[in-house]
């Protein structure tokens, strides 16, 4: 029996689920596309789809099934919740920079909205543990070099902690 997760994560597009899927799968290196549904006649009479649309596209990106649904206009992504994505350096953190914000928003500390309006947070793979081990004074510098970045430089964020 296939392995099944039992979180997978559906984002509500208007009708870009599939353009949406094929960008984030060409960013991240362990990905794939998965199966492309589509409407019927019902789709119309509910969602003003026309039969043979797309309705649903399942992929998924390092491991985590994700399904994006073309449901309509009623519902835009808000920062309310986003996508994490941990990485081992700084050229990874330029690389997702680069790629998840084309044409999209770029936003303080870490985050940015893709061209899509979902959000993201670029961060240091060791972003938590950071924060634990920090001493209180550590923790303000840390905090404070950390709002006046846009992008992450973990060089900076390592400097700020220790006081340099």
């Amino acid at each position: 029996m296939a392995t099944v997760n039992k979180l997978v994560p559906c984002l509500w597009f208007d009708n870009q689920a599939e353009e949406a899927a094929k960008f984030y799968t060409s960013i991240f290196k362990n990905s794939n596309m998965g199966t492309i549904t589509r409407y019927g006649k019902a789709g119309f009479e509910m969602h003003g789809r026309p039969e043979g649309s797309v309705m649903t596209v399942s992929f998924t990106l390092e491991g985590q099934e994700f399904t994006a649904l073309n449901g309509g206009p009623h519902f835009k992504f808000t920062e309310a919740i986003s996508l994490e994505v941990r990485c081992k350096d700084q050229a990874e953190i330029d690389y997702f920079w680069d790629k998840l914000g084309q044409g999209g928003k770029e936003q303080q500390c870490g985050w940015l909205k893709d061209k899509f309006g979902l959000s993201w947070q670029v961060v240091p793979a060791d972003w938590v543990d950071m924060w634990k081990k920090a001493s209180p004074a550590e923790a303000e510098r840390l905090m404070t070099a950390m709002l006046q970045m846009v992008k992450f430089d973990i060089a900076a964020l390592k400097r700020a902690q220790a006081g340099k």
